[in-house]
C-alpha cells in the first residue's frame, strides 16, 4: 500500500469516501497542507530554515515594515509564536526588529540585506518545486483551486 493510499484510509478522503463533503474537504486539505510543509520544510533544512520561517519573511518583505501583531494575523498564528520565529531569524541575520518610531512600544520586523541575497539564489529551485508538486493540474485548475481556497480563507478571516 502507497503512502497516499494510507493516508487516504487513515483519513477516510479517498474517492470512495463516505464522509460528508465538508468533511472531507477538510481532511483532504489538511493531509495536503501537511505534505506541501513537510516537503518544503525538506527542502529549506540544508539551509537551516523551516517553511514557517520562510513564510515570515515573505510576509514581512511583501507588508513592508509590519509590526509582529501585524505579522502574526497575516500568518494566523499567536503572538508568542511569531517571536519565537523572530528571534531564530534575527539570530540567523535574516530578520531585523527595530522599535516603530510613532509608538516605541512596537517593534518593527523588516529583511536584512542577507535576506535578499538568500533568497535571490534560492527562489528560483524553491519555485520550480512548487510548480512540480502542482504539475499534475492545469493552468485552469490551478486558478479554480486558488479561487476556492481563498473564498474559505475570507470566509474564516471573518469569523
Amino acid at each position: 500500500m502507497s503512502p497516499r493510499d494510507k493516508t487516504e484510509d487513515l483519513l477516510g478522503i479517498g474517492p470512495a469516501s463516505a464522509l460528508e463533503p465538508s468533511i472531507r474537504a477538510f481532511r483532504a486539505t489538511l493531509a495536503l497542507a501537511q505534505r506541501l510543509r513537510y516537503a518544503m520544510d525538506e527542502r529549506l533544512r540544508e539551509d537551516g530554515l523551516t517553511t514557517q520561517q520562510a513564510a515570515l519573511i515573505t510576509v514581512v518583505v511583501a507588508a513592508g515594515k509590519p509590526s509582529l501583531a501585524e505579522s502574526a494575523a497575516a500568518l494566523g498564528s499567536t503572538h508568542q509564536n511569531v517571536a519565537q520565529i523572530v528571534a531564530a531569524l534575527v539570530r540567523k541575520d535574516l530578520l531585523q526588529v527595530e522599535p516603530d518610531p510613532a509608538d516605541k512600544r512596537r517593534k518593527l520586523l523588516s529583511a536584512t540585506n542577507h535576506s535578499a541575497a538568500f533568497w535571490k539564489e534560492t527562489d528560483a529551485g524553491d519555485f520550480a518545486a512548487v510548480a512540480d508538486w502542482f504539475a499534475d493540474l492545469t493552468p485552469a485548475e490551478l486558478q479554480t483551486f486558488c479561487e476556492l481556497s481563498d473564498r474559505i480563507i475570507a470566509r474564516l478571516a471573518d469569523d
